[in-house]
């Protein structure tokens, strides 16, 4: 673990426009730098770089953040990787935390697994220039299309017939027999024999995100049906097939770019489609898509075309693939090949353009895709109909954002010449099913683990409505005007009314914090000789009403502010080091308003051409008063509400005299804002 001294320290030296244009060619805009996003293609520059503020954003993708998470980003690396990635470009040293010998132990474990994976990599390759390897595996690659440079970058190989060739070079080279062993690249017999796992086979290697070698795939080519056609490297700690995508290292960048993945089922399908130029293709190496491999591809983009073969076990596997993905709240198109066709065979007859038209043309969303596909089998019968509309239904039910659920609800009953009501009603109701279940999996998992350790295990923590605090799914019976809406990532939303005001503070404090405020002699916030900013003055009158935020990350993001502030950091390197926080609640609240996703709810505070002292004097005690506002309409809903159950007439009183407290403070406020 790198100490937290050494990561300020990097994160106070690392300038943004230095580590971009390492990337990136930058070219100077004012204050700011501009160039093509890497990220997506584009002709027009829409990637800005501000070093003033140490943040990129591009106005084409989206994509936005620090310099940290540029590398992150561009280099597929974890936090703690692309620090160090810092660290070694500025020519800090980092001294990680002590690790204990099981840390020591287990990053040795791993590494050496990799390097005998490695090993195994170069070895196959360098069989391709044997003779079995050049008359066999070079021959049948060529057959299937495959050019010498893809044979090359992707790192094809051959494992030679004899059974201990591997095993014997492995040794002589110094590797021990527990790696061999432990990567599955040979097995042990009973009479203690040592052999190949890999042999007489042509080999597709599996590389991670970062482009090592993890594991392998071997193809027999020889017809007789009692050979297994594929032998797989075993699951290990440096390979987990769910977790895996073929392709994924040479694809990820162009995935980024292009922010759409194109999903295939197997090795030959990925080498094809790369090699005529199409490399935002990755394969679930034939295996049934995972929810592990589909958070793999949403690292990159939120887009995923499935191509599968055109023949009915391919439009199931596309089926159970499409429910997947939705469900982990991405966006899926389905593209169903010509029947007998896989992606290998449409890629070697056509050519790049006509590819990329057909999947163009033929992509489908999962409702265009489910509908036709079911309706041929529904015919006129209306029972099959009906069972077809529940499970569009159903399948709606599983997308998380509530406004795309409620686009396809519409769409649908569009297209089914049915009440829009009805299918919204079947639609809550599998949620609420969701619910129950999801309840019900945690409530067991916590018996199971109150069993393991024989301690009692507290129940999940739940919200008013009795809903998981982790779960995306609402009740069913919620009403309308409680909903929370769909969050993402980190961010809790604890109170949506105060949400928009809180965070328009929030913004005001990480911009500006730092901004004397100059109050005119006549203002009642004047004090003369007293030099403000506009943290503290915030701060003193949230601390004046015995005010704190009601949503929970605004809170935690204002008190780390405060703390750094106490520090006597600048303002530039308090909000440095809120968008690179290792609390992930933390950084997405603070890159969010600081990268200027969201618009200011007070009016006219963009547009306003005064100078940013003036708005800041203007515009500061203005958000303060609509935030007192707020909070007092929203006591006066909680009291009505109380008022209109409550039977005691002494309790009645009390509520009716609060509520006319209330209102007179309303009118106060909102004299106050100029508002009728």
């Amino acid at each position: 673990m790198i100490p937290q001294e050494t990561v300020n320290r990097i994160l106070d030296v690392a300038q943004i426009e230095d580590v971009i244009g390492d990337f990136v060619t930058l070219k100077r805009a004012g204050a700011t730098y501009k160039a093509c996003c890497p990220f997506h293609n584009e002709k027009t520059p829409s990637f800005v770089v501000s070093p003033s503020k140490g943040i990129f954003k591009c106005f084409g993708c989206g994509k936005s953040g620090t310099a940290v998470g540029f590398v992150m980003e561009h280099e597929s690396l974890s936090y703690v990787e692309a620090l160090k990635y810092l660290a070694r470009k500025y020519h800090i040293e980092v001294v990680e935390k002590e690790e204990t010998a099981e840390d020591i132990a287990s990053r040795q474990r791993n590494e050496s697994l990799l390097l005998v994976s490695e090993f195994a990599g170069k070895f196959f390759v360098d069989n391709m220039q044997t003779p079995d390897g050049q008359v066999i595996a070079y021959q049948y690659f060529k057959s299937r299309g495959l050019e010498d440079e893809t044979i090359r970058k992707y790192g094809l190989g051959w494992a030679p017939a004899d059974r201990t060739t591997f095993t014997t070079k492995a040794r002589a080279a110094g590797y021990k027999e527990e790696y061999l062993l432990d990567t599955g690249l040979c097995k042990k017999f009973d009479d203690g024999r040592v052999v190949d796992t890999f042999y007489d086979r042509v080999i597709f290697p599996i590389h991670s995100v970062q482009g090592r070698v993890i594991a392998f795939g071997g193809r027999t080519l020889k017809s007789d049906k009692s050979i297994p056609k594929y032998v797989n490297s075993k699951e290990t700690e440096i390979y987990v097939k769910s977790r895996s995508l073929y392709g994924i290292h040479f694809a990820k960048n162009e995935i980024s770019r292009q922010d759409k993945c194109i999903l295939v089922e197997g090795y030959l399908d990925v080498l094809s489609m790369h090699q005529l130029g199409i490399t935002n293709v990755v394969a679930s190496s034939g295996t049934s898509l995972t929810v592990e491999q589909i958070r793999l591809i949403k690292k990159f983009t939120d887009n995923i075309t499935i191509i599968y073969d055109g023949d009915s076990a391919g439009i199931k596997a596309a089926l159970r693939g499409t429910d997947l993905v939705l469900k982990e709240g991405m966006k899926v198109k389905t593209v169903l090949l010509p029947d007998g066709q896989d992606p290998d065979d449409f890629a070697r007859r056509h050519t790049q353009e006509e590819v990329r038209d057909y999947i163009a043309g033929n992509e489908k969303d999962f409702i265009g895709f489910k509908t036709d596909l079911l309706l041929d089998e529904a015919g006129q019968d209306p029972l099959k109909r009906a069972t077809l509309i529940n499970e569009i239904a159903d399948t709606i039910a599983l997308i998380p954002d509530a406004v795309v659920r409620s686009v396809y609800v519409q769409t649908s009953s569009s297209r089914f010449d049915i009440d829009d009501r009805i299918l919204l009603e079947r639609v809550n109701r599998t949620r609420s099913e969701m619910l129950v279940s999801s309840r019900k999996e945690m409530e067991r998992e916590r018996q199971r683990a109150e069993a393991r350790s024989g301690a009692d295990v507290p129940p999940p923590p739940v919200d008013d409505y009795g809903v998981p605090e982790d779960s995306e799914v609402m009740p069913y019976d919620v009403p309308a005007i409680y909903s929370v809406p769909a969050q993402t990532g980190p961010v809790v939303i604890n109170e949506p009314y105060l949400a928009p005001c809180e965070s328009d503070l929030l913004r005001f404090i990480l911009e500006e914090g730092c901004s004397e405020l100059k109050f005119d002699i006549d203002s009642r916030y004047y004090m003369e000789g007293d030099h403000v900013n506009v943290a503290e003055f915030i701060d003193g009158i949230l601390a004046d009403d015995d005010t704190a935020f009601a949503n929970q990350s605004y809170r935690k993001v204002y008190d780390a502010y405060f703390a750094l502030y106490d520090e006597g950091l600048s303002q530039l390197q308090i909000q440095t080091r809120l968008m690179n926080s290792m609390d992930e609640e933390i950084a997405a609240v603070s890159k969010d308003l600081l990268i200027e996703k969201y618009q200011l709810t007070v009016k006219n505070y963009e547009q306003s051409l005064t100078a940013t002292s003036t708005k800041l004097v203007q515009y500061v005690p203005k958000a303060l008063l609509v935030y007192q506002c707020k909070k007092v309409e929203l006591l006066m809903k909680q009291l009505t509400r109380e008022l209109a159950s409550e039977t005691d007439p002494q309790r009645q009183v009390e509520l009716l005299t609060r509520i006319s407290d209330c209102t007179r403070a309303r009118t106060r406020l909102n004299n106050e804002l100029g508002r009728v």
